[in-house]
């Protein structure tokens, strides 16, 4: 079986991300709840940025996969359709968890035909559509 590299769209990107914002967003939510944590606090907001980091760190470091990614099919990988260690997936969470404005910008102006953000270029990660044939 082998397997042909093609680049993910940035849609399917979007939807994944929004997908696992969603999802770790009613988890922070309870937690918010039982801590008493007003949401737009500093330490609510840096709460969910954790929580997000953390959810992206060790799915895609293990499966290279969130949950939103498997719902599209897509997956970070390294440069060649390699897995990707725990250390990359922490480096290329760490933009899109703590400072997604600046990844985003910095994609939008120097990376968009490769479609990597800053921190995928930074870790030497891709984000691929899954194809077997």
């Amino acid at each position: 079986m082998n397997e042909i590299i093609v680049l993910s769209s940035w849609e399917d990107r979007f939807w994944a991300w929004l997908i696992d914002v969603l999802l770790m967003g009613i988890l922070w939510y309870r937690i918010l709840t039982v801590l008493k944590i007003d949401a737009f606090s500093l330490s609510g907001v840096f709460l969910l940025a954790a929580l997000l980091f953390i959810y992206w760190t060790v799915l895609e470091g293990y499966r290279g996969q969130s949950l939103g990614k498997m719902l599209f099919n897509i997956v970070v990988t390294g440069p060649l359709g390699e897995s990707i260690r725990f250390r990359d997936a922490a480096l290329e969470c760490f933009g899109k968890a703590f400072l997604l404005l600046l990844d985003c910008v910095a994609c939008w102006f120097f990376f968009r035909k490769s479609r990597q953000r800053l921190f995928n270029r930074i870790s030497n990660t891709i984000v691929i559509k899954r194809t077997e044939y």
